[in-house]
């Protein structure tokens, strides 16, 4: 207690309260850029200009995905039976737009025989979760908090 400090009386000093941090408010300009770099991976951004940063995410993500589904990886649908499903279809879904894409021309139905397939559905489900990644990257540099 060398470095306390004390009031007049010789009674230590109470200290301040420590200062809430304030979060800066949820905006729909924010939703946008969230939406954006979820839906278009790289976008996020893009839009904000980091052209080098957004290309690049872009180009690994699509090369991700397009080549997991050319090794015939299984694209996962939302299923409550399996929790490894489960967590596969979020992966996946964290793709966005490549995800509604894939699902909706019915692509990635997995071939098991082959084993190349699973690395593939490896491969779809890690292109989902950059995508995540890429999307909070986009979302800190947009609010400041990240350069």
């Amino acid at each position: 207690m060398a470095n306390a400090t004390k009031t007049q009386n010789g009674a230590p000093a109470k200290s301040a309260p420590a200062a809430k941090i304030q979060s800066p408010p949820f905006t729909a300009q924010q939703a946008g850029i969230i939406a954006a770099a979820w839906l278009l991976p790289g976008a996020g951004h893009l839009i904000q200009k980091r052209w080098i940063r957004g290309f690049l995410l872009m180009a690994a993500i699509f090369t991700m995905f397009i080549c997991g589904l050319k090794m015939e990886g299984k694209i996962y649908a939302f299923n409550t039976g399996d929790l490894l499903e489960i967590l596969g279809f979020f992966g996946d879904l964290g793709s966005g737009g490549l995800y509604l894409l894939a699902r909706t021309m019915n692509w990635g139905h997995g071939n098991i025989a082959r084993a190349v397939a699973d690395y593939g559905t490896k491969y779809i489900i890690v292109a989902g979760l950059l995508n995540i990644v890429a999307v909070v990257d986009a979302y800190h540099i947009y609010i400041g908090k990240k350069r």
